[in-house]
């Protein structure tokens, strides 16, 4: 293999993740939007959103672990790979964390006069790991 290869699978890395964070935005715009839709909320619109969402990071997680093969076979780095398995392990934090947000989110508005639901909004931003937007 030659330096470009490796270079060229890096550079595909990256394109990866970003489109992890689209996909992450795509979530986070379809969540708002079914959120608009309550109190009689548009389900069968959002449950279509989340069964894309899971199909694309489904297809993103395994060309990250493609990637992270290829580094430790083909490039014999397995620092890299070590790495890029920690870092599908919190993306997958990520992941649950977003849908706990948004559960949260929705009793929220369901339930505006509970100070509660507030507050484990807050939590669930404050959980390790967490890299969820702050809004």
């Amino acid at each position: 293999m030659v330096p470009t290869d490796f270079q060229a699978l890096v550079h595909r890395f990256y394109a990866v993740q970003a489109e992890r964070v689209e996909a992450y935005r795509l979530f986070d715009e379809g969540h708002e939007a079914y959120l608009r839709t309550g109190p009689h909320y548009d389900f069968d619109h959002y449950r279509q959103l989340v069964h894309e969402i899971t199909q694309a990071f489904c297809g993103l997680s395994k060309e990250v672990l493609e990637i992270k093969e290829r580094l430790h076979q083909d490039f014999d780095r397995p620092d890299l790979s070590e790495h890029i398995d920690k870092l599908q392990k919190k993306e997958k934090q990520k992941l649950e964390l977003t849908a706990k947000l948004q559960l949260a989110k929705q009793k929220a508005q369901d339930h505006p006069e509970d100070e509660g639901c507030q507050e484990k909004i807050q939590e669930v931003k404050q959980e390790p790991t967490c890299c969820l937007h702050a809004d």
